[in-house]
């Protein structure tokens, strides 16, 4: 059964190349930049979906430090958030 799975992929191989041979330069062209264009794209699906957990897990380490962060350096006053660098007194700039 695998023999003749790869006899048709052999042959559809074959068959295409044939048709390619074929056809004038304008619409080989078109065909070329096609088949690149689709191949690119199965390359990038399939980057993406062996790649996915590993972002994933990456942006919900990032959300999570980011929340830390914004939780640990301010104040809650009821709804109002006051981070702990508004306490700080700060110089007036200088006009020009």
């Amino acid at each position: 059964m695998l023999e003749l799975i790869f006899a048709g992929l052999g042959l559809a191989v074959c068959a295409a190349l044939l048709v390619r041979m074929v056809l004038p330069e304008r619409r080989r062209w078109w065909v070329d930049h096609h088949a690149q264009r689709l191949w690119q794209g199965l390359q990038a699906g399939a980057q993406r979906a062996w790649h996915w957990r590993g972002h994933r897990r990456t942006a919900t380490q990032e959300a999570d430090a980011a929340i830390r962060r914004a939780r640990g350096e301010a104040t809650r006053d009821g709804n109002v958030i006051r981070p702990k660098s508004f306490d700080k007194a700060r110089k007036p700039d200088k006009l020009h």
